[in-house]
């Protein structure tokens, strides 16, 4: 393999003013040497991983970083700015940057590679080397390791430690014992004999892991053993990243005093840890204040907090499940519940896809009055095309029969973590046996999520925590939930929802019109976020039957037309007015024309992030119009997804269409209005030697993307 960094690779004089500009500086680099094949396309790939959690971290560093097909080996590339970049950082601007490149099929000796950057980046006098080095050739042998160390204190190079890296978990941990140990460690007789009786020190396993595995994930671990050194804590971690990753030791896991999650993906075989006081927060926690980590795991063991199998935290930890680990410490309940509907729904719409257009393959091959056939295992010829029809038609249905229990199962996944997810799907059938319907989802996600809380809450016999999981939180949660869904509220949801469903079957006229502009207004609010969800939700609930009425289908039909209009838009807009956007937002613009006509809200999110307050209102005021005249023309839709491919099975489709490209039409006009009345940004004009670049970013994608 070449050399993963060199001089070429290097940019002391780094003058870009925004990350997006820093990466692109850095990433030309590459492409110059050959590492990457298609700088947009890497470029919109290191946008992504930035939009899932920005890379500043504290100590001026920024390091952004993805796997990408457009790189052909792993590289890094180094620039480091006079002026400060900013990276998200709490601390404020970062001066070192790092841009890592890995390929999309790296094997685990190359991202082994590029995680010991991450373990280099923690060590102070290595940070203060690479800023004090006077040339490109000093900087890049000092990465590489080949810059002698004369304090001591510099660590070896990335490719000099391989091994190092590449060991990290497994022989740290299966040592942790052995090497650390006294005489009297032994099995563990009960809470009171702790590290003080046992004359050791505290001892912490932790889990690290991000979502690509390749940075955060290792900075984490080093930062939190380095704290554990410090504060006289043995600490060991199992980095769960790109490379794959080896179980801690059990032993170990058994002698530890506690445990630190530190994490913003899964922490995968987490049930190695139940018993033990826990703390569970995101991975940038571990990075910024690892000390903080430690001594609320000690004071949690002090009290006796632990927590049990298959749950991810104890009442009063930060960010009890995976799904409110995506907020905010502090959140509402307000702000939790929408999160926890999110979390049903998310997984919901899978099921949604696939049983809706199977069903729509359905009736296209064998026409409407395909609903009426037999049973596939009755009657099926290999040779009849409504054999086959009939066949789709009813591996649909199967799927759209999950889709209340999977609602309800996942919403209470979302507050309780896997202990919610039995008495979840048992309510959730239970909604469709008493016909209470999606109403009935909701409402058994939620009663099965607070019922698993206050299981959970109950100190209980050490005794008993191992069966707790498979056997108690199960057996009690599903009996209570199944008693409430069956005997109390079944049946006065049931009526709600046929209510419900008796309002929209007589909506006409000027009604029906306002609903579909109420749903198209919803759809691109917040373009694929809660809110839109909520609309999908909705119309997809009235289709989710053997015989939807007509206006649950134009409902259905308003919701994916709006839905199209935002990407389709921006699409448009960028075509049309192009110098009004930066050069990657037409490169965004080229994929919105696909993402739009599949109905793909998220298409135009690239688009909002960057100018919010001219692009989501103009979006909102087309698919508003788009929803009403959908309406108004009375199409209809069975299928719950497909956009424009879908549309032989559309009621009035010329119509459809037309309703669709008005919407279009005016958010497009707006944006393009409202973007040509903006004010330049003072300096935004990039010059060069031909005057204004015209692929330098717009004042607004120098904004940050929370703006």
């Amino acid at each position: 393999m070449s050399e993963m960094i060199t001089a070429d690779l290097v940019d002391l004089d780094l003058s870009a003013d925004s990350k997006e500009a820093a990466a692109r500086a850095l990433a030309e680099r590459m492409v110059a040497l050959g590492r990457v094949t298609d700088l947009d396309g890497f470029l919109a790939d290191v946008a992504a991983r930035e939009a899932q959690m920005p890379t500043g971290l504290d100590g001026g560093i920024g390091i952004p970083h993805c796997r990408s097909e457009h790189v052909t080996e792993p590289t890094l590339a180094f620039g480091r700015s006079a002026a400060g970049i900013d990276f998200g950082a709490a601390d404020g601007p970062a001066d070192l940057i790092f841009l890592i490149a890995a390929p999309a099929g790296a094997d685990d000796a190359h991202l082994t590679i590029l995680s010991s950057l991450a373990r280099q980046l923690m060590n102070a006098e290595f940070t203060d080397a690479l800023r004090s080095a006077a040339d490109a050739d000093a900087a890049a042998a000092l990465i590489r390791g080949e810059e002698p160390d004369g304090t001591g204190g510099v660590s070896e190079g990335i490719e000099d430690s391989v091994d190092s890296v590449d060991s990290v978990a497994v022989p740290a941990a299966a040592s942790a014992g052995a090497a650390t140990g006294s005489p009297d460690d032994g099995p563990r007789n009960g809470p009171d004999d702790g590290p003080a009786e046992r004359g050791r020190p505290f001892r912490v396993v932790a889990v690290t892991s991000c979502p690509t595995g390749i940075a955060h994930t290792y900075m984490a671990a080093e930062s939190l053993e380095k704290a554990g050194r410090e504060a006289g804590v043995e600490v060991v971690v199992e980095t769960q990243g790109s490379a794959g990753f080896t179980r801690l030791d059990p032993a170990v896991i058994e002698a530890a005093d506690g445990v630190i999650f530190a994490h913003d993906v899964p922490v995968r075989d987490k049930d190695r840890f139940a018993g033990k006081p826990t703390v569970d927060t995101g991975v940038k926690a571990a990075i910024n204040r690892p000390g903080e980590l430690l001594d609320e795991v000690r004071g949690k063991a002090a009290r006796g907090e632990v927590t049990a199998a298959g749950a991810a935290g104890t009442a009063g930890s930060s960010g009890t499940t995976p799904v409110e680990r995506g907020g905010k410490p502090g959140e509402g309940y307000g702000t939790k519940l929408r999160v926890w509907l999110m979390s049903g729904v998310s997984y919901m719409v899978p099921f949604v896809a696939a049983g809706g257009l199977l069903i729509a393959l359905g009736f296209a091959i064998g026409g409407y009055e395909i609903n009426k056939a037999p049973s596939v295992m009755d009657h099926f010829v290999w040779s009849q095309a409504d054999s086959w029809a009939a066949l789709l038609f009813q591996v649909g249905g199967v799927a759209f029969a999950f889709l209340v229990p999977v609602l309800a199962g996942y919403i209470a996944y979302g507050m309780a973590d896997r202990p919610g997810l039995v008495p979840g799907f048992v309510g959730g059938s239970i909604a469709l046996t008493v016909n209470a319907g999606f109403l009935g989802g909701l409402a058994a996600g939620l009663i099965s999520g607070a019922v698993v809380m206050a299981i959970q809450r109950v100190r209980i016999p050490a005794a008993l925590r191992g069966i707790m999981p498979v056997v108690v939180i199960p057996l009690i949660s599903s009996a209570v939930v199944g008693f409430l869904m069956f005997v109390v509220i079944g049946k006065p949801i049931a009526s709600a929802q046929k209510a419900m469903t008796d309002w929209l079957s007589g909506l006409s006229g000027a009604n029906a019109v306002l609903l579909g502009a109420l749903l198209g207004l919803m759809m691109c609010f917040d373009l694929g976020g809660p809110v839109n969800k909520v609309a999908y939700a909705f119309a997809t609930a009235g289709i989710a039957v053997a015989d939807p009425s007509d206006s649950a289908m134009k409902i259905m039909a308003a919701v994916m037309a709006a839905g199209m209009v935002p990407p389709l838009a921006m699409a448009l807009a960028t075509t049309v007015r192009g110098k009004l956007f930066n050069a990657a937002e037409r490169e965004n613009g080229k994929a919105a024309w696909v993402l739009g006509a599949s109905f793909i809200s998220e298409g135009a999110i690239p688009f909002a992030a960057a100018d919010p307050l001219r692009v989501i209102p103009s979006s909102m005021v087309g698919g508003a119009l788009t929803g009403a005249l959908s309406m108004a023309f009375g199409a209809t839709l069975r299928a719950p997804h497909g956009g424009i491919f879908v549309v032989p099975l559309i009621g009035n489709p010329l119509l459809y269409l037309v309703a669709i490209a008005a919407g279009v039409c005016v958010t497009t006009a707006l944006v393009i209005v409202l973007k040509g009345l903006r004010k330049p940004a003072p300096g935004a004009v990039a010059q060069g030697p031909g005057g204004t670049d015209p692929s330098a970013p717009s004042p607004e994608a120098k904004q940050p993307v929370a703006a």
